[in-house]
């Protein structure tokens, strides 16, 4: 029998060998003939770890890999923020590394994201997260922990003081894991942010994390997109919400709740004690009828700051309910109603809001058949109205004609800084019409997305020759990418964005 030391020397001389072979020795091809074969006369086999490795190689690949596993190491120990995600250690690189966590000063933030690491590996954190008090934030994003790995990390998490941000996103984590996870939340102070995205959350283990939420009142975010909460998980969240004071994002983009789980959401969040700022109910088979719940709940708020609707189907009726809520509404700056089916009446109801509104900043409409008609509407209010700087319309089958309105706005308006027209069919036409607003002195505008669109070279030469005839441009980004230029609008383009740096000194990247 071994002593313990020898044993536990032999164990870490064995995991430190599997590291070795799985970094460095490449695996030899199997064929049908090598199982049966015996080794060669004359040599002698043994089943010690790496001795049966030529002597000149096995020193090679001991230096070598101990110089990658020490370099990772010495990361750990000198950066406070440290990526080493898809380095693909493993388990055994795991156990190697977590000893430099250990009562590690310095490092504050550390990803292991996408490294193979299972609920084995996470064992290498026992006594490690509990020693150490300066890491922040934690990723182990894209590792197939599993529920077992959960309920062990979080085990070791419970008196831990020091992390304030856990990324658990794509880590094959179930209900049972979700319900670690609010065991965890009702014994820990000091987590602020959780991010369990893309994971299969059911039902059952958002009703676990909803009665955390009732205990917990130090969690600010916590992300959920990309699980299976329903309208069920949806409901039962809302009655965590009404007893929580803290939580200020709430993430549920993709969780299929439907109308009747935006319902009770709103409700929930209606009593909501704290102040919420975010809410990402995006992709989420919402319709008119629960965007008029949404819409209820927006008159009331006077802390939402973010709203993301993207890709429901609140259509023209459940954009007349936003607005119609906007207009009372004072605190939300970024709205996203990308994707809703909603036309030029819709349209033209939200244009309607920005006439008195000068807090929304940031307003997403792309993937919403406007057309030429919805263009107009909002550029005869954002010509003089509103205060905003971010104007996304992408895929909105606008077309020249809209362009040629988008154009005319922008000789006046003051604020619009990024503004995003991919793919609406613009052609040579619809880029004519903005170039001939871009030799109009625009102090605001600095960059513009055309990608997608049918422009030709005479397109180009267009814009290229506005930018030569206003010295006092303020565009730095210009994006003409996926268009149908040849060398020679390619050219063009590159010749005035030489110009600008040359009579100015300003620089304009192009895209193409």
């Amino acid at each position: 029998m071994l002593r313990n030391g020898n044993t536990n020397f032999c164990l870490q001389l064995t995991v430190l060998w599997k590291l070795v072979e799985k970094l460095l020795i490449p695996k030899p091809e199997r064929t049908a003939s090598v199982e049966n074969k015996s080794p060669p006369q004359g040599m002698n086999w043994s089943f010690a770890v790496g001795t049966n490795l030529l002597p000149g190689l096995k020193a090679k690949i001991d230096r070598e890999s101990k110089q990658k596993l020490n370099e990772f190491a010495k990361e750990l120990r000198t950066f406070r923020s440290v990526d080493m995600s898809g380095r693909n250690f493993g388990d055994e690189g795991l156990f190697f590394l977590s000893e430099s966590l250990a009562y590690n000063q310095t490092v504050e933030e550390v990803s292991f994201a996408a490294n193979g690491i299972t609920a084995e590996g996470i064992k290498a954190f026992d006594g490690v997260l509990q020693s150490n008090i300066v890491l922040k934030t934690l990723d182990l994003s894209g590792n197939p922990i599993g529920d077992e790995g959960i309920k062990c990390l979080c085990d070791m998490l419970a008196d831990n003081a020091s992390i304030l941000k856990l990324q658990l996103n794509s880590t094959d984590l179930g209900d049972e894991g979700a319900k670690a996870i609010a065991e965890l939340l009702k014994k820990n102070s000091s987590l602020r942010v959780l991010e369990l995205n893309n994971n299969m959350i059911d039902y059952s283990g958002f009703t676990g994390l909803a009665g955390a939420l009732l205990e917990n009142n130090t969690i600010r975010n916590l992300h959920l997109n990309g699980n299976y909460g329903g309208a069920l998980g949806a409901n039962a969240l809302a009655k965590g919400l009404e007893g929580n004071k803290s939580l200020r994002e709430l993430h549920l983009h993709g969780n299929s709740i439907g109308d009747e789980g935006v319902r009770a959401l709103m409700s929930g969040l209606s009593m909501h004690k704290g102040k919420t700022t975010l809410l990402d109910i995006s992709n989420n088979s919402i319709s008119a009828r629960g965007a008029f719940y949404v819409a209820e709940y927006v008159k009331k708020s006077k802390s939402l700051l973010w709203l993301n609707l993207y890709m429901n189907d609140i259509g023209d009726e459940g954009a007349e309910k936003i607005a119609e809520a906007l207009k009372q509404n004072r605190s939300i700056t970024t709205i996203d109603l990308g994707g809703n089916n909603i036309h030029a009446k819709g349209v033209t109801d939200i244009a309607q809001v920005l006439k008195d509104n000068s807090v929304i900043t940031t307003l997403e409409l792309s993937y919403n058949p406007i057309g030429p008609d919805g263009a107009k509407a909002l550029s005869e209010v954002l010509k003089f109205n509103g205060n905003v700087n971010t104007l996304k319309l992408g895929w909105c089958q606008i077309g020249a004609k809209g362009a040629e309105f988008i154009a005319d706005t922008l000789k006046y308006n003051t604020t619009i800084s990024v503004l995003d027209l991919r793919a609406n069919g613009l052609k040579d036409e619809g880029a004519a019409c903005l170039a001939r607003s871009l030799k109009v002195v625009n102090e605001a505008l600095t960059s513009l997305d055309l990608g997608f669109n049918e422009i030709r070279d005479d397109g180009a030469f267009a814009i290229a020759q506005a930018l030569k005839a206003n010295e006092d441009v303020a565009v730095t980004s210009l994006n003409l990418a996926n268009n149908f230029l040849t060398k020679f609008g390619q050219s063009a383009l590159t010749d005035a964005r030489d110009h600008v740096y040359e009579m100015s000194e300003k620089e304009v990247n192009v895209f193409f």
